[in-house]
């Protein structure tokens, strides 16, 4: 019993994942330490709010609408929304692009016998082990 956990903990994946959570926590920290100490404090000095919405309210019928503290929730939001995607999306998007090109597609066909799609040049089906013709490309004639 005891066996099957220490196996399932030191698979690949699991190992991954856990590092991957604990990365993502502490970029978090970063990425909302910068909002809220730059970004956010920047919004409100441009609407004249010096960075902080708590305070604003509306008062309807005696009850007290604080939407201020949704605002800042909201700006902090799309800000690290905006931070995450053109610091980190979009460079490991263009980095994977240049440095990872995608392989050419092999032309593909239907296997005759269970219909799976299989390379037009395999020999025999992955899925049905069937025996299968190679597809022979035509020369082109000039």
């Amino acid at each position: 019993m005891l066996k099957g956990f220490r196996d399932f903990m030191m698979r690949g994946n699991v190992v991954d994942m856990a590092v991957g959570v604990v990365i993502g926590a502490a970029f978090t920290a970063v990425v909302t330490g910068f909002v809220t100490a730059f970004l956010t404090p920047l919004v409100g000095v441009v609407v004249g709010a010096a960075g902080d919405f708590a305070s604003y309210s509306a008062h309807i019928g005696g009850v007290t609408f604080p939407y201020g503290q949704f605002l800042n929730v909201l700006i902090a939001f799309v800000l690290t929304a905006a931070v995450l995607y053109f610091c980190v999306v979009l460079p490991v998007t263009k980095a994977t692009a240049r440095y990872m090109p995608k392989k050419p597609k092999t032309p593909k066909r239907p296997c005759p016998e269970c219909l799976t799609e299989i390379p037009e040049a395999a020999r025999r089906c992955a899925a049905c082990t069937a025996v299968v013709q190679p597809v022979v490309p035509v020369p082109a004639q000039y």
